[in-house]
């Protein structure tokens, strides 16, 4: 595991990467100020924003253009002409031919970024070569909406691989910095995709493409919870188990045939290995209780806590997976 802590204050002796920041606003009013002033304060000062608003109807615009105008500059405002929806609105950056950076990140309109989120973001992601794509992420301190901490996000221990991606996304999007090769996949899966949400596509991808991801163990962001989260946490008791009870109901067999049905026009670019643990999956979902259990026993799919991959099998035995 390669040491982000190393270099956290330094300034590169090369020409820092540019970092293309994609935020996605929609009704943000509330926290946008906040979280725009923690990117402006990042050390690491080689960004530009790309905020995509949704359609807001509040003064979330108001917000971004005073960012703008007030000589903080580094923003560029697009306003979506009709409702895109979450996912939609970041993979439409995302996929934007006009904005051209060296590396790329995801922030939503409401958390706080630490200081030093994207310095050690770029500390890690510099060392890969720039034909392999790949992907940052890390935990995140969730907060309440007046900033007061109410705890950290699960702490993951298993490495992050295609085989856990194709059935749970361990780093939000929040957290994640990734390079032209990654962007790249998620360019040629296109803007149509039907999926969960863009940061697993995101994880599902560059895994099963031969990349590297890397999940920080130390948080980068502080994660607000209010009333109108699109995702919420998933740090407590109540909410891991009803994460555990989506196994068992059709939403996580949706998302799965979604994410199935999405990732044909890029199977192409799976690995030998990750195409065969693919082909495996698909069978663990669709042949007899016995067959079932065999192929998803060899396809070595995996969650990240012994909880999880118990009602992994369990969903398997009742055709949820």
């Amino acid at each position: 595991m390669q040491n982000v802590d190393a270099e956290e204050n330094c300034s590169f002796v090369k020409k820092q990467p540019k970092v293309a920041i994609f935020l996605g606003t929609f009704e943000g009013e509330k926290f946008l100020e906040e979280q725009l002033e923690s990117i402006n304060c990042q050390g690491y000062k080689n960004w530009t924003i790309y905020a995509s608003d949704d359609c807001s109807s509040d003064n979330t615009l108001s917000v971004l253009k005073d960012f703008q105008e007030n000589g903080v500059g580094k923003l560029i405002i697009q306003s979506n002409k009709e409702n895109k929806g979450f996912t939609a609105n970041f993979l439409s950056l995302v996929c934007d031919p006009k904005i051209q950076a060296d590396l790329y990140a995801f922030s939503d309109q409401d958390d706080i970024w630490e200081p030093h989120k994207l310095q050690r973001a770029v500390n890690w992601i510099k060392d890969i070569p720039e034909d392999v794509p790949a992907l940052y992420c890390s935990r995140t301190i969730t907060v309440n909406e007046n900033n007061v901490e109410e705890g950290l996000s699960p702490l993951f221990s298993k490495q992050p691989s295609f085989a856990n991606a194709l059935v749970q996304s361990i780093g939000g999007g929040n957290t994640m910095l990734f390079n032209n090769k990654a962007r790249d996949l998620l360019v040629e899966a296109g803007t149509n995709v039907k999926i969960a949400c863009h940061d697993w596509w995101a994880y599902i991808l560059v895994t099963g493409c031969g990349g590297k991801v890397f999940y920080d163990r130390r948080p980068s962001i502080r994660y607000r919870q209010h009333g109108k989260n699109y995702i919420g946490s998933n740090n407590s008791l109540l909410a891991r188990y009803k994460r555990i009870c989506m196994l068992f109901q059709d939403r996580f067999k949706n998302w799965n045939r979604d994410h199935i049905n999405s990732l044909s026009s890029v199977k192409h670019r799976l690995t030998s290995e990750n195409l065969n643990t693919f082909n495996l999956f698909i069978k663990s979902r669709e042949e007899t209780l016995f067959k079932r259990l065999i192929n998803l026993k060899k396809s070595k799919v995996y969650r990240q806590t012994l909880l999880g991959n118990l009602g992994l099998y369990a969903a398997c035995m009742l055709k949820k997976l």
